[in-house]
């Protein structure tokens, strides 16, 4: 079928390729990166469910519990490192094939997993799909959506993950009667394999074709895209912020000026999950069945309006982070979770499990949640983007990053360990500490970029973290 576009065109130009008209292949590109997203999301939060089910046919110690946790997140830090050399060589689109096919293939061995080796193993190679997918689909949308609509597409895929999360718990809780933990685990196998069929038909991004010396398939993409630009400057834009950002290393991060924006962006990574946002997405209805929750029903439930909670929050800072500033929203989110981390230890060392302690607990993690997304979970991709000039920008996040996987590695194998050795009042004392920190290290390091240009944003790192002085 011929591309709509062809009538504007002029005669000179190049037929565009086929596909959808235009338009509506921006917002393709964006509703297929935002699916992933929704898969992401609940491949993320469906062992939560599952794993209660599964620690008793296998026979689970808790460090094996653990295990099958931190194991995804192994695999993911592995992905995350190799996602963006992937991209680049390969093509975004190949690298978002690869993301979707194997989150069929891994999702559907995971459901048959006969024990907890193979569980490890196909767990570990999608939490390399995982990895990839991070770096690849927000890059993927970020790089296919006009302008005007970047920003809305790439925060549509973070709502979209948290959308995920929140599924799992309606579909954990939907099957918990039965006990039906593979089909908790594979039922995501089945949009893994549908969202393979837009990919088939979408383009890749302009910017890759650029960066692959294919100026003129980069035209008729940009022409596909975003009609209302001209597609030959827009591409002639995109190859002179190519040539600026060439030459970014690891080693630059760590020399001055950008040292300071190292620290700040590493610091902020690894707080946001060392802070414990994934032993709530991981081990809720544990944490729910020690709190004096019981019957399964009711576990795998309440996960679910905690999820739709920070679905709430998550949508609220996007709506407002523009108006009331980074700093405000980022420091009132952490500083929410650390009051919330003080109540969950109080209801566990001195409260009443079997009465209204019970819910006060319910509502502190639900609170805890909706401030980690609220504040960490919309804000440090946009810190990371803005801390670094264009040729150390994805170096940056990738470093932010690995930082992030780490510490969310360290929660997933030793939290259920903590809960039995410490006891909880203890480990959600520990992860208040850890939270207090975050708030001290945020309020001292964290910029305010509201309505700043990029350059502007330099000129504070490299005025040693101070705005400079306008002149006179």
């Amino acid at each position: 079928m011929s591309v709509a576009t062809r009538s504007t065109q002029s005669p000179s130009s190049p037929p565009g390729p086929e596909g959808p008209p235009p338009r509506r292949t921006g917002r393709l590109f964006a509703l297929t990166g935002a699916v992933v997203g929704v898969i992401y999301g609940y491949d993320t939060g469906s062992i939560s469910g599952a794993l209660v089910f599964l620690s008793k046919d296998f026979h689970l110690s808790d460090t094996e519990k653990g295990l099958v946790n931190s194991i995804l997140v192994l695999g993911s830090i592995l992905g995350a490192l190799i996602g963006g050399k992937l991209a680049d060589a390969l093509g975004r689109k190949a690298a978002m094939l690869i993301v979707a096919g194997s989150y069929t293939v891994f999702v559907a061995l995971s459901a048959f997993a006969p024990n907890v080796v193979v569980l490890d193993a196909v767990r570990f190679l999608l939490g390399v799909a995982i990895g990839i997918s991070i770096v690849a689909a927000p890059l993927y949308i970020a790089e296919s959506s006009p302008a005007r609509t970047r920003g809305a597409s790439v925060a549509a895929y973070q709502v979209a993950t948290v959308a995920g999360i929140a599924l799992t718990y309606f579909v954990n809780w939907g099957l918990s009667d039965g006990g039906h933990w593979r089909l908790m685990l594979g039922l995501s196998a089945v949009p893994a394999a549908l969202v393979l069929i837009p990919l088939f038909r979408l383009p890749d991004t302009p910017r890759w074709y650029v960066l692959k010396g294919r100026i003129d398939k980069a035209v008729e993409v940009m022409r596909l895209t975003d009609p209302d630009v001209d597609p030959h400057a827009e591409t002639e834009a995109v190859r002179a912020a190519l040539a600026e950002e060439s030459g970014g290393s690891l080693r630059s991060l760590l020399r001055k000026p950008y040292a300071r924006a190292t620290l700040f962006v590493l610091g902020l990574g690894f707080f946001c999950q060392i802070t414990g946002i994934n032993a709530v997405t991981y081990y809720s209805p544990q944490i729910f069945e020690e709190m004096g929750f019981t019957g399964e029903g009711q576990n795998f439930l309440l996960p679910s309006f905690v999820q739709l909670a920070s679905l709430a929050a998550t949508v609220l800072a996007i709506l407002i982070i523009d108006r009331l500033g980074r700093r405000v929203v980022l420091l009132s989110g952490i500083a929410t979770m650390t009051a919330m981390l003080g109540v969950l230890t109080a209801v566990f060392g001195f409260g009443d499990l079997t009465g209204s302690g019970t819910w006060i607990g319910f509502g502190a993690v639900l609170l805890f949640t909706a401030a980690f997304n609220f504040g960490f979970g919309s804000l440090i991709w946009v810190y990371a983007s803005e801390a670094f000039p264009a040729q150390l920008r994805s170096t940056g996040a990738s470093a932010m990053l690995t930082a992030d996987l780490v510490a969310n590695l360290l929660i997933a194998q030793f939290f259920p360990s903590l809960m039995s050795w410490a006891g909880a009042a203890t480990t959600f004392a520990g992860l208040g500490v850890l939270a207090l920190g975050a708030l001290v290290f945020a309020a001292c390091t964290a910029p305010e970029t509201k309505g700043r240009q990029l350059e502007e944003i330099q000129g504070f790192w490299l005025n040693g973290g101070r705005w400079p002085t306008p002149a006179p």
